[in-house]
């Protein structure tokens, strides 16, 4: 059983880590993500994505992971809310997917974090 869970917290690390080096290489094009009523632009973006490789760190050296855990589910839950539900609302059928692959990150973050609890 344990084989399991670490395989599932290696294949659950993956997406946090290579969504953070997209960032840091692809913020001129991902700044457009960012909301316009949010001063700062690519600024968020390469913190996004510092946080986002942090959290990777975290989860695969097992430190800090109850903590990791819950604040990647709360940044997944702050983009479900300001860039993917909007772009619905607006019409972009196409935030649908990121939505949900988003808050399902949220979900097993949150997961995560409740394994290390105690930790």
């Amino acid at each position: 059983m344990q084989h399991i869970k670490s395989i599932g917290r290696y294949l659950f690390t993956i997406p946090f880590g290579l969504f953070g080096i997209m960032h840091l290489l692809n913020a001129g094009q991902m700044v457009a993500l960012v909301p316009s009523w949010l001063p700062g632009g690519v600024f968020w973006v390469y913190l996004t994505g510092l946080a986002l490789i942090a959290a990777a760190v975290s989860f695969v050296i097992q430190k800090h992971t109850y903590l990791a855990g819950l604040l990647t589910a709360a940044l997944m839950v702050v983009f479900v809310l300001t860039i993917h539900l909007p772009g619905l609302i607006g019409g972009n059928m196409m935030a649908m997917s990121g939505l949900l692959k988003d808050l399902g990150l949220a979900g097993g973050a949150l997961l995560l974090a409740a394994n290390y609890q105690d930790n």
